[in-house]
């Protein structure tokens, strides 16, 4: 076996998947998925040929040109990579995969009527990355393997379905008996269902499949955009007030980046138990409400997703060990769409917050350092375990410094180029450093480019942002060590990114009639916007200000998006010298929360447990 992927059991010396055409049926009772998945390979194969899966029941194994079963075997679970579904074929170009989802599957959160905005049905959705497609459809799942899929989704017809792919049809199942047959599942063609076809025709790494279902509105946007999100008028008229400028940033991307490659860019604002920010699924980019904030600033997300329409989804890491090609070129396309569309101002702020957190994750990792790299080595590490800064925005300074090195105009035409070479491929940090030497020559004696790619911590030629507000901000911060907190005057024109500045730069020595007093004037516990709540609530808690653990608890019940779940947990169970009635806190919460968080967010929360109690 040659794996070609440390998350993956995928063997390079088998023929790659070309095309996955599943048929999916949704059993809101159970939260399982009845699915099959018929799997077309490169080139015909015969011998054992594995997938990755995770909690799938396989129920059989067809040969589709004769229904003639096929052997398969599964084996015992790893606790990272799920277990390896070995199929036995000969001379198969294809075979058709008969399976059920578990109701604990790692990608899906199915929502009960209570926990959706409009309480009246229920809801699921996927998140697939970095390594859970496996657990909703059999797959070769590694971002090295790029698919084309279809999918039919039955669904109960007063639902609707969104999916990243195209839209073919909703229609009656009643013509699917063939597949009711194949799903081992009679009530496929019931009354009270509908069919939603799908068609994605580019190829994309499997952890961009993703589809949600649920009572689902929608208002336009853009020539290009929908919003959508649950039918409840005022979440709907938010989005799309959060959103209008999205047409303004997509042609910024194109002139930035070159063409548009995916028709449509729409977006999904799902419920609050969404564990990311946003999720750059193409043409269908999943959302947190989080992110609307009433003042525009929340499309600085929707930029970081469209974004990865050239880096991430058009340009692909080859494996998670080199997510930074992913995630720190998409920070810097995210903050030069920022800059032209919302101005400089408000890009050196992302890049202040930026490098902030990016010495607090060089921090966190003090004690294993090798995840501090832009090229690790995650062999026996859960990515989810890992995921951090580090990538986005240690990466985002290794691009600003070629950039500072050759200066814009020619690192834009760099970039261009390196886009239309590798689109639609996936590649590794190797395959990137060799382009660069050979399109800027000499490069590699100006920079090190071992020590950013394979050196730990933060380089000596990284460069802290200079811009006259990040300097006032962080000068403000740090005055509050002698007492001194802004005056109105001074604040009267921020926004949350100003604040969200100001306090994740306060010195840990902060006293707690600080904390108070600079809530008592300013309101922070109880902003709407979330980054700006989450950073006062951490520093309250680091200090022991037990006026807000009402407010944390709130929080923690209120979202799942892991950015703001990760430091207050922290926060609870690691500072002040692990106060012990904060960890009884800590889980209670977490007790009563639990089945409100994603599966990934519940793993996040268990592993920060794990390690500090």
């Amino acid at each position: 076996m040659a794996p070609v992927d440390p998350h993956s059991f995928t063997d390079s010396t088998h023929p790659p998947t070309t095309n996955i055409s599943l048929t999916l049926y949704f059993d809101f009772t159970s939260s399982t998925i009845h699915g099959s998945a018929l799997i077309s390979l490169q080139n015909p194969h015969s011998g054992p040929f594995f997938l990755d899966t995770r909690s799938l029941t396989i129920h059989s194994i067809l040969d589709p040109q004769t229904n003639t079963p096929i052997p398969f075997s599964l084996s015992d679970n790893d606790p990272i990579k799920g277990s390896q579904l070995s199929v036995s074929l000969s001379n198969h170009a294809s075979f058709l995969v008969i399976y059920t989802t578990s109701p604990s599957s790692s990608a899906l959160q199915w929502l009960l009527p209570p926990q959706t905005f409009n309480k009246a049905h229920p809801f699921v959705y996927t998140q697939c990355q970095a390594i859970h497609a496996r657990a909703v459809f059999p797959c070769q799942d590694t971002p090295a393997v790029r698919i084309c899929y279809s999918a039919r989704l039955n669904i109960p017809s007063q639902l609707s379905a969104v999916m990243a792919a195209r839209h073919v049809e909703r229609r009656s199942p009643i013509d699917d008996e063939a597949m009711a047959l194949a799903c081992g599942n009679s009530s496929w063609c019931a009354k009270g269902r509908v069919v939603e076809e799908f068609m994605m025709e580019q190829p994309v790494p499997p952890y961009l499949f993703a589809f949600a279902v649920g009572e689902l509105g929608n208002r336009e946007v853009g020539p290009r955009t929908r919003v959508f999100a649950e039918a409840v008028p005022e979440v709907l008229d938010s989005a799309a007030s959060e959103f209008a400028g999205t047409e303004d940033m997509i042609r910024e991307g194109e002139r930035l980046f070159g063409p548009y490659e995916w028709e449509r860019f729409d977006l999904l604002v799902l419920p609050p138990s969404f564990p990311y920010g946003g999720m750059e699924n193409p043409r269908m980019v999943f959302l947190t409400p989080t992110v609307i904030k009433g003042d525009a600033t929340g499309a600085q997300v929707v930029a970081h997703e469209l974004a990865h329409s050239w880096t991430g989804n058009l340009i692909t890491n080859k494996t998670n060990d080199h997510f930074w090609l992913n995630e720190g070129f998409t920070t810097y396309a995210e903050r030069r769409i920022v800059e032209v569309v919302q101005g400089e101002k408000r890009a050196s702020l992302n890049i202040g917050i930026g490098w902030r957190g990016l010495n607090d994750e060089i921090e966190r990792f003090k004690d294993n350092m090798e995840f501090t790299k832009l090229k690790t080595n995650q062999e026996g590490i859960n990515p989810d375990d890992v995921y951090s800064q580090v990538p986005y925005e240690k990466g985002f300074q290794f691009l600003l410094r070629i950039e500072r090195q050759v200066g814009r105009p020619a690192f834009d035409e760099f970039l261009k180029k390196y886009i239309a070479t590798f689109k639609f491929k996936s590649i590794d940090t190797d395959t990137f450093l060799d382009f660069l030497k050979e399109n800027i020559p000499g490069i590699e004696n100006q920079i090190d480019l071992v020590l950013w790619t394979e050196g730990t911590g933060i380089p000596p030629d990284a460069y802290e942002p200079d811009s006259s507000v990040y300097k006032m901000i962080v000068s403000l911060a740090n005055e509050s060590i002698n007492g001194r907190m802004p005056g109105e005057d001074e604040v009267a024109d921020w926004q949350g990114q100003e604040w969200e500045l100001y306090l994740d730069n306060l010195p840990k020595s902060i006293e707690v009639s600080q904390i108070i007093a600079l809530d008592s004037r300013y309101k922070l516990s109880e902003s709407k916007d979330y980054e700006v709540k989450v950073s006062f609530l951490q520093r309250a808690i680091s200090c022991g200000c037990k006026a807000y653990y009402s407010e944390v608890e709130k929080t923690l019940k209120g979202v799942g998006r892991m950015k703001y779940l990760r430091p207050l947990y922290t926060a609870l169970v690691k500072g002040a010298a692990g106060r012990e009635d904060d960890k009884v806190f800590a889980k209670r919460i977490f007790s009563e929360a639990r089945e409100s968080y994603h599966p990934i967010a519940q793993g996040v929360v268990e592993a920060i447990f794990a390690k500090h109690m």
